[in-house]
């Protein structure tokens, strides 16, 4: 059998992959965190099949099921908002599966913070503004962040910055960001980002705090910062230029 962890996206339903949703339809087992995870990809699983929300679960205890089902002979879709690759937990799963003998394979997802560009409308790599997305979150409640990954550290480059997991903690971003990147910066939150309660808000560090606040939102959002938020005079990207054309003719 094979552990399949598999990114089930932001946050609607369809924007699963094709490959995902056939290995939810071809697993036995199924493990899912209740809290991010829609449940109309349920819909997809076979007939009888065990379903296991993991979201009061401890690591050992999802271990556990993983090694049951693989005991059994039974693939597993193992469902993880967003991508797998990005704040998922997935790298301790791994580990244990790979000490226990168990084999398994990934199925990237869309990533939160592309959800969240997408209801932006903006591309984060704006040519002659932004060509960098810095992807990082805070250290509250979580792992202590490295050495040297805090965000005046990071901010130093004013690249474009998407914060996960640190809409609860607004009020200190922005005050670590402000040194760097000033008051007038654009920034936009996105909660919920293709959800059908999806919100977004737009503002500069001076006052994203206050609306942020205004708003009540303190989890499931992407914050992000940068000046390619709102750019408009910039060039056009060398890919489509007349000169690039020209020359491949």
């Amino acid at each position: 059998m094979t552990v399949h962890f598999i990114g089930a996206g932001p946050g609607a339903a369809d924007l699963i992959t094709l490959r995902g949703q056939r290995l939810i339809a071809g697993s036995p087992v199924c493990l899912y965190a209740g809290s991010l995870v829609p449940r109309e990809l349920l819909a997809w699983c076979p007939a009888g099949a065990r379903l296991v929300d993991t979201a009061n679960l401890d690591l050992d205890q999802i271990t556990e099921e993983l090694v049951s089902a693989h005991a059994n002979g039974s693939d597993v879709a193992r469902l993880h908002s967003g991508d797998p690759s990005v704040y998922s937990a997935m790298a301790e799963q791994m580990r244990r599966l790979d000490a226990a003998g168990v084999p398994y394979d990934v199925v990237p997802g869309v990533p939160a913070f592309a959800a969240a560009a997408a209801a932006l409308r903006r591309e984060l790599t704006v040519p002659g503004v932004g060509q960098t997305v810095v992807l990082t979150r805070t250290s509250a409640r979580a792992t202590p962040m490295p050495p040297g990954e805090d965000l005046a550290t990071l901010g130093q480059s004013r690249a474009t910055m998407v914060l996960h997991l640190a809409v609860q903690r607004i009020d200190e971003v922005v005050a670590e960001l402000l040194p760097n990147y000033g008051p007038d910066c654009p920034v936009a939150v996105v909660a919920r980002a293709s959800r059908a309660d999806e919100l977004v808000l737009r503002g500069t560090l001076r006052d994203i705090a206050a609306a942020v606040h205004a708003a009540g939102v303190k989890r499931t959002a992407v914050i992000v910062v940068g000046e390619v938020l709102t750019a408009a005079s910039f060039p056009d990207s060398h890919l489509y230029s007349t000169d690039r054309c020209r020359s491949t003719d």
